[in-house]
């Protein structure tokens, strides 16, 4: 066989056989990776490399380093999970590098970080002001994450006191013109009440380029025609005004009206619409 067949038929049958090994090693993001895992899988890319060239003159000699490199990662994987001991020695512990609004110098020394990388790492957090940060920490994959001071911390619905509706994972109903009917399903429409959607719009189903629908039932598209003007879904907002109006209505009447009984009728019903009004907002004003 000639040598560039060798090398393709091997090539194949290493890709194959590398994709088989990182799925056992489990799933890794990048991005998240400790510095050990990378060189783990740097070297495990290399043996692949040189195998796949024929470099190794014994395919026996590459497949048992290869094995080393894959199984002994996973094994210590494991040990890790059972032994928090075992974890820090392979994968490194995280380093408090501010404390109570006060840098640690010496954490700083300990991790090879200058004041202008600490800097530069809680802009990336949107911390601009060192004052700002009550808490900062790099994690075992070198990354920094902050807790800003309890003054400097967006306030949220909870703090205010306002009962907000829970969200859910909107799903996609359309893909690249297709109505995809399992999502739809699962929200409990079907193809008759994506199309009337899509009717009263003026949208053809081939126009659209993703369609999702979230879980309070509003249709968000996008067109493949990007100079047609869509209108922005506003059923919730617009029945909370109708209920606004109701109720100033309601009280209106009870304040022409000469009649004492139908005055107490309006009134009466102004106050339940009212009370309805404040069970819903947080369902239909976000």
């Amino acid at each position: 066989m000639q040598t560039w067949m060798q090398i393709l038929f091997s090539s194949i049958a290493l890709f194959f056989l590398l994709l088989v090994l990182i799925r056992l090693m489990g799933k890794r993001n990048i991005v998240h990776m400790t510095a050990f895992k990378f060189v783990n899988y740097m070297v495990i890319a290399v043996i692949i490399a040189i195998m796949s060239l024929n470099l190794i003159t014994d395919r026996a000699f590459g497949l048992i380093a290869l094995g080393v490199w894959v199984l002994l990662p996973i094994g210590l994987d494991y040990l890790s999970l059972k032994s928090k001991w075992i974890h820090d020695i392979i994968n490194g512990k995280e380093t408090i590098l501010i404390k109570h609004g006060k840098i640690m110098e010496e954490n700083l020394l300990q991790t090879r970080l200058t004041a202008e990388e600490l800097l530069r790492d809680l802009r990336s957090k949107n911390a601009f002001n060192v004052a700002d940060v009550e808490f900062a920490v790099m994690e075992d994959t070198g990354d920094i994450n902050i807790l800003m001071k309890s003054n400097k911390k967006p306030i949220s619905s909870y703090e205010l006191g306002i009962k907000v509706a829970p969200l859910a994972e909107p799903q996609t109903v359309i893909l690249d013109g297709n109505i995809l009917n399992e999502s739809l399903f699962s929200l409990g429409f079907n193809r008759e009440w994506l199309e009337i959607k899509l009717e009263t719009i003026g949208v053809s189903v081939d126009n659209v380029f993703i369609g999702q629908v979230d879980s309070s039932g509003d249709l968000y598209l996008d067109l493949f025609d990007d100079s047609m003007q869509l209108p922005q879904p506003q059923v919730k907002e617009m029945l909370y005004a109708n209920f606004e109006s109701s109720q100033a209505d309601l009280m209106s009447f009870a304040l022409e009206t000469t009649n004492e009984t139908a005055k107490a009728m309006y009134l009466e019903h102004a106050k339940k619409l009212e009370q309805l009004m404040k069970k819903l907002k947080p369902y239909l004003l976000r």
